[in-house]
């Protein structure tokens, strides 16, 4: 499970446990000028995930790391997609979106959307 917070004007992602080998990251730090939005969504599991590189795929299980797919690079951290949020991301940021499991969803998104600068 990833947990989430705002430091100044970043967004800080923290993978814990072993999510951290199978992620191959342990945290991830984006300008809040580079978020866009954040939305729960379950259903995004079932979204193609593209080319896995660096990171871990078990279908049903858990979806963690680095993907390649027509719109860029994704970051995935799921196990369970009941508790998915999508982070979409501007152009120029390290990756097109994050998909990452959090304790509390609805909590998350509100953090992420109230930080956002106004555009």
């Amino acid at each position: 499970m990833a947990r989430i917070r705002i430091d100044g004007g970043t967004l800080v992602v923290e993978i814990n446990g072993l999510n951290k080998l199978w992620a191959v990251k342990n945290r991830l730090t984006i300008p809040l000028a580079q978020v866009r939005g954040a939305t729960a969504d379950p259903g995004i599991i079932r979204e193609p995930k593209g080319l896995r590189a660096p990171g871990t795929h078990v279908p049903g299980v858990i979806t963690a790391g680095t993907f390649h797919i027509d719109d860029g690079r994704v970051f995935w951290e799921v196990r369970d997609p009941a508790k998915a949020i999508v982070i979409e991301l501007a152009e120029d940021a390290p990756y097109a979106r994050l998909v990452l499991q959090v304790a509390d969803p609805r909590a998350a998104v509100a953090l992420i959307e109230e930080a956002i600068p106004a555009r």
